[in-house]
């Protein structure tokens, strides 16, 4: 073998060296979240396992490598496996695209959910490159966003209620100007205020004073008027936990206390949950609810997650840090600077953009709200305290059924209700009811088959309506509803309440045209048409029930 061809097979030997280390990364990661919400009703979720990676081929022209070659520098192995987590999520976001051309959401959703999860390992793996990395992630989350609102699931009309945009998302990233007049002012102000927890002065929180006393004004006001539904409930758990009362205003920055509100990046609730974080605890998730949206459950996981950074950490202001980015990023960041004061690790860039303007905010809308007079924040109409009922669901339970028993509208139910992600909630669930109306929601429920709670109605009956005209405003038999109400035809029932076994929305069989003929199966259809009649009437003669009066 000559020099050349020596030197030719060193080279590709090197080559070859370089590529294994880049490629074998394959650390499992545990961060687990879902991005969108949970699927329609009677989705299953596929156990399958994702696809496997391509098989390469090896060279058989080429020996091992040498063991000097494969040795890389510590920077060089964070980057490989920073790229190679990218590459996993840049591959899993191309598989969740076809699932969802293929109209397959319930993998849609498992496989963009896995390329977020997969970036956001990535940035821990390599935060030399965060900018690049979270650059890409955006634009990932931005694109699994659209095709979220557009087909998998949250503008699905089965849906109760709306998702909310957290209010304070854009500015995290942002800086304001200070007002020079604010400095010696809000220094007169601190050294007068009492807080649970410490407060700092300097530009970074001057210049959100200056933001939120001006442009910002009408942001505040909105959150601290919501704030007036959960206050009392918020400070309970605060105290309950041994927490500075003052960490309501993590609440305020996170989401302006709307229960339903999402970021960009997936975080879900009052308190903006990640659904792995959310998992530990104790904030489940089910194809009918979303416990991150529960405001009481929320604020208790938010608490003790917050005395848990606090025990780790021993400073407020790093606890407040690793709610926000993680408790990871700050970790490795006291380790690689030496310094464990927010304000150091700030000075020296080694935080998200986000974190280090996350607690500046927290701050000053502490000082703000302690000095609310100073900031036209005096005198607000707090909305009021929220009260309701609480009744244990024994079987899936329809919201429009429980808006029928309790005269409720089904806004109103899903205000109460925020965790509640489809039009029914699941069995033995918590639901909430408007105060007063929770023992005759029992009692009547109870007159209905659990089987039934789904789809059947209860109806007040007015002046000049008959059995006839019911019938006919829900589909359903006159027979059907004297059978399920145990009724005789020509009873009086003005002012009864009854209920209406009313049957589940059936899709039309799609009319099959060859040529100019229309092949509609009449004979087949009809024969499906009748059953769904008769099985109502029977189910209803099966579990007969008493009609309701009017009280």
């Amino acid at each position: 073998m000559d020099d050349r061809t020596r030197t030719c097979l060193s080279f590709i030997l090197v080559a070859a060296a370089l590529a294994t280390a880049g490629c074998t990364y394959s650390q499992q990661t545990k961060f687990q979240m879902h991005f969108l919400p949970p699927a329609p009703l009677g989705a299953e979720a596929h156990d399958e396992s994702l696809p496997p990676a391509p098989a390469f081929e090896s060279n058989s022209f080429l020996q091992p490598a040498p063991q000097f070659l494969l040795s890389t520098s510590p920077e060089l192995r964070h980057k490989s496996a920073a790229d190679a987590l990218v590459m996993r999520a840049d591959q899993s976001f191309q598989r969740g695209k076809n699932f969802y051309q293929q109209n397959d959401m319930v993998n849609a959703r498992r496989e963009f959910d896995n390329a977020i999860d997969l970036m956001l390992e990535a940035v821990s793996e390599n935060p030399g490159s965060r900018d690049e990395i979270e650059r890409h992630m955006d634009e990932m989350a931005d694109a699994i966003h659209r095709r979220d609102l557009a087909g998998l699931g949250a503008s699905d009309s089965g849906d109760v209620g709306k998702f909310e945009k957290a209010p304070l998302e854009d500015i995290l990233v942002m800086t304001f100007p200070v007002d020079p007049k604010l400095k010696d002012r809000v220094h007169e102000q601190l050294s007068a205020t009492v807080s649970q927890l410490p407060l700092t002065v300097n530009d970074s929180v001057l210049g959100y004073i200056n933001y939120f006393s001006k442009g910002g004004h009408s942001t505040i006001i909105a959150a601290m008027q919501r704030s007036g539904m959960y206050r009392p409930m918020i400070q309970r758990i605060l105290d309950e936990e041994g927490l500075p009362q003052e960490l309501i205003h993590l609440a305020q920055a996170e989401s302006g206390f709307m229960p339903r509100a999402i970021s960009r990046a997936a975080a879900g609730g009052m308190w903006q949950f990640l659904t792995w974080r959310g998992r530990q605890y104790g904030l489940l998730q089910t194809p009918y609810s979303d416990d991150r949206m529960d405001p009481e459950k929320a604020t208790r996981a938010a608490a003790k997650h917050l005395h848990d950074l606090f025990s780790e950490f021993g400073d407020w202001y790093l606890a407040i840090a690793a709610y926000n980015c993680g408790p990871g990023v700050v970790e490795r960041a006291v380790e690689r600077t030496g310094y464990a004061d927010f304000w150091e690790l700030r000075a020296r860039g080694v935080l998200p953009a986000e974190t280090t303007n996350y607690v500046p905010i927290i701050l000053a809308m502490t000082i703000m709200e302690k000095n609310a007079a100073a900031y036209g924040l005096d005198g607000i109409a707090m909305d009021p305290p929220l009260e309701y009922d609480t009744v244990q669901t024994t079987a899936p339970t329809s919201l429009t059924l429980v808006s029928d028993i309790a005269d409720a509208p089904l806004a109103e139910l899903a205000a109460l209700n925020p965790a509640i992600l489809r039009s029914a909630a699941p069995a033995n669930y918590a639901l909430h009811v408007p105060k007063g109306t929770g023992a005759e929601l029992t009692a009547t429920l109870q007159m209905i088959p659990p089987e039934h709670r789904l789809v059947w109605r209860m109806h007040r009956v007015s002046a000049g309506e008959t059995l006839a005209s019911i019938g006919k405003q829900f589909g359903v038999l006159p027979t059907a509803i004297l059978a399920a109400n145990n009724l005789k035809a020509g009873e009086d029932i003005q002012g009864d309440r009854l209920v209406i076994p009313a049957v589940p929305h059936v899709e039309r069989t799609p009319v099959h045209r060859t040529g100019s003929r229309s092949v509609s199966h009449r004979a087949s259809a009809g024969r499906r048409r009748q059953p769904v009649k008769t099985a109502s009437a029977a189910s209803a003669h099966r579990s007969p029930v008493t009609v309701a009066r009017a009280q």
